[in-house]
């Protein structure tokens, strides 16, 4: 039987994730990986929450092993509503909520619910590898926009919107994979660009809690573009092993679509890690605990910084985040980051390559680094190593 023969065209369109198969090859506890997205293991409260793991099994008995609602826990709904109501100025309430099973779930469930097949969309350029995946099972087609230093530019954004284009995603806060924030000036001339268009902004914001210099910014569409969609996660503040995302809108229709098509996927995320993550969260100061994080996180993107600062050579470039999980590098122009990989891997370090976060581009001279997963020892010998592969290159 030749399995190839009865795909979907959709399964066929959808690359395999890269970072999944760098994982694999950087498993060796040897190899200084700082290639995937991962929270530092010394962040998840792992004392608090088997707390809260007995708590609700005495409390709420066999609730929490039964079959939920859709939409997801009612009391955990509204502690979202609650949170961003207070820290953005919000009016949401559980209704305007949805719980996923990560923000991975609610990427495929958007593409689910708005794509046919040739439809368009707009991403970053560069854009996070798995919202490319999720949506490529639709078949869309992708209009690219730059960013720049700034955020997504905003005149390309213009042009682009010229094409006929169902919705943007965009990543405004420490964006994966380069790290950068979009500035205030630019949230609100975007913002100026989408009022009144009939297209939906995607904010996707697992790392906004995350900023551990500056001040928080406003988002550009929540509260104010009527079919906007904020994505958020506990994956990062909490732990990522409970898969627990969500999706706001004050968009009930399109909620009620998204609701149908998450029934038809998984009937409801699983119910145990809402309630475990819901008493967690009722019970302990999420915010004093998020402040932990933001001083760890800061002191391991420093280590980065000022490594790469020693050990790289001058013509290597690379971002400077002020939050999040990663950085992004430039190398010179002709250097196939993707060739350099293997070589890395070599000297016991990984990274992931820029090309799968671009739309059709191959052996581009950029790569992503993730600093949150090593301690700064590890940061320090590992940077280290690509410095000194790098200035190989140099002699050549």
């Amino acid at each position: 039987m030749r399995i190839e023969n009865l795909l979907s065209e959709g399964i066929k369109a959808t690359p395999p994730s890269f970072v999944r198969g760098i994982l694999k090859a950087a498993s060796d506890p040897d190899v200084i990986s700082f290639a995937g997205g991962l929270p530092n293991p010394i962040s998840f409260p792992q004392e608090k929450l088997l707390e809260s793991m007995e708590r609700i099994v005495r409390s709420y008995g066999s609730a929490v092993f039964q079959y939920s609602i859709t939409a997801g826990l009612p009391e955990l709904r509204q502690y979202i509503a609650k949170r961003y109501n207070r820290i953005f100025g919000l009016s949401l309430t559980m209704d305007n909520i949805i719980i996923t099973t990560g923000s991975q779930q609610a990427l495929d469930l958007i593409g689910k619910v708005l794509l046919n097949k040739g439809d368009g969309l707009i991403v970053e350029k560069p854009t996070y590898l798995a919202a490319i995946q999720a949506f490529s099972m639709q078949q869309p087609v992708f209009y690219p926009v730059e960013l720049t230093e700034e955020g997504m530019n905003a005149e390309k954004l213009a042009e682009a919107l010229q094409n006929p284009v169902k919705f943007i995603y965009a990543i405004p806060d420490f964006q994966n994979p380069t790290g950068l924030t979009y500035s205030a000036g630019n949230r609100e001339r975007i913002y100026e660009i989408l009022k009144g268009r009939d297209v939906i902004l995607i904010e996707d914001d697992p790392y906004g809690e995350l900023r551990f210099e500056g001040e928080r910014l406003p988002y550009i569409g929540a509260g104010k573009l009527p079919g906007s969609i904020l994505l958020g996660t506990f994956s990062k503040t909490v732990t990522p092993g409970m898969r627990t995302g969500f999706i706001i809108s004050e968009n009930k229709e399109l909620l009620k679509y998204i609701s149908i098509a998450k029934e038809a996927s998984d009937l409801h995320t699983n119910i145990f890690s809402q309630y475990l993550l819901w008493d967690y969260l009722e019970n302990n100061d999420l915010d004093g605990h998020i402040a932990e994080i933001k001083a760890l996180y800061k002191k391991q993107a420093h280590a980065m910084m000022d490594a790469m600062e020693r050990y790289f050579p001058p013509a290597v470039k690379y971002t400077r985040p002020h939050g999040g999980m990663f950085l992004w590098v430039t190398l010179p122009e002709g250097i196939s980051a993707m060739s350099l990989f293997p070589k890395a891997l070599e000297k016991k370090v990984a990274f992931v390559p820029g090309d799968p976060f671009y739309i059709g581009v191959k052996n581009v001279n950029t790569m992503r680094l993730n600093f949150t997963n090593a301690d700064c020892e590890t940061i320090e010998e590992g940077i280290r190593r690509l410095g000194e592969l790098l200035h190989s290159l140099e002699r050549r």
